[in-house]
């Protein structure tokens, strides 16, 4: 049996190249033979925080070919133990004979395939000539999403807002060297109405991109509050946007961005433009002018992790 590959976070980061894992999975969602069951999905209680964490089982298969399945708990209150919220394992194996052939940690896999699935939809959906983001959060996809975004777009300037203001000015500082200019801010509502994308990875429970804010032309890419319970857009943005997903199989009920104006009637089904199996098989466009207000809802796939994994393998076995 040949020996299993151990690919760690380090490699990941180091190998990484947006241009290229962003069209790995133009190409999964645009021709894709993988067949993916909806994820598993068990919350638990950790009374010791007070707060629920949560377990997420995530399998794909491409038959005869490989397969994988990702391990996650996501645990909010980490940040007290000075750990990440999310923490997990992705096993990658031979399909056809079951044999493992590799253990790749999951973090760097996941924020990395998260954030090259925004930049996929922005280049259907954001302006082709946007030259300013806001980023809204701090955590591990921050930086990773202002990259993804930098590499599909003529980006600038960016402006960064999280709760901790020593931590934007920690990433900006550590971002000084690339070819565009990071500003933390000290509150949302300085830039939000001026930057041509918004992008907002956080654990909020309640709205932080307010429609009142929002300016034709603009691009919201919302990545974070992955329970129904919690929510980084209010109805406004709703009602303003065309919105548009990741997938359907997710998307609809997993987000409180999408699940609760569901509920209330503010949003319908039908009114969901398209997911990214739509966008990259050209069944159904993107952006139609450069007046509209788009919405894109990452949830996360395992078809992203899929294909990340097979992506950093290659890469592994080939260095």
């Amino acid at each position: 049996m040949d020996s299993i590959l151990q690919i760690g976070d380090s490699f990941i980061e180091q190998n990484t190249i947006f241009s290229e894992l962003i069209q790995e999975l133009n190409q999964s969602f645009s021709n894709s033979n993988v067949i993916v069951p909806l994820r598993h999905h068990h919350d638990f209680p950790n009374p010791e925080v007070n707060s629920d964490s949560t377990l997420l089982l995530m399998p794909a298969w491409n038959p005869s070919k490989i397969a994988g399945v990702k391990i996650v708990t996501v645990s909010p209150e980490n940040s007290q133990f000075d750990l990440p919220s999310i923490q997990g394992t992705y096993i990658y194996f031979d399909a056809l004979k079951g044999s493992v052939k590799a253990i790749i940690e999951a973090k760097s896999l996941t924020v990395k395939r998260t954030a090259a699935a925004s930049a996929l939809a922005s280049t259907y959906l954001s302006r082709k000539d946007s030259k300013s983001m806001l980023m809204i959060g701090t955590g591990a996809l921050s930086i990773n999403l202002i990259k993804a975004h930098a590499s599909v777009r003529p980006i600038e300037n960016v402006y960064l807002w999280g709760r901790n203001f020593n931590k934007a000015e920690a990433i900006a500082a550590e971002l000084k060297n690339e070819k565009f200019n990071v500003y933390p801010i000290q509150s949302i509502e300085e830039k939000i109405s001026e930057v041509d994308i918004v992008s907002c990875a956080t654990l909020s429970k309640t709205p932080l991109v307010l429609g009142a804010y929002l300016k034709p032309g603009q691009h919201i890419d919302l990545v974070g509050a992955y329970r129904p319970t919690m929510r980084e857009a209010d109805d406004d943005t709703i009602k303003k946007t065309s919105v548009f997903i990741d997938t359907y199989q997710g998307g609809l009920k997993e987000s409180g961005d999408i699940f609760i104006p569901l509920q209330s009637g503010v949003l319908k089904k039908e009114d969901i433009k398209a997911d990214l199996f739509e966008l990259c098989s050209n069944q159904k466009s993107g952006r139609k002018n450069n007046e509209e207000i788009t919405l894109f809802k990452s949830v996360g796939h395992s078809l992203e992790d899929l294909t990340a994994a097979t992506y950093y393998y290659n890469k592994f076995k080939n260095d």
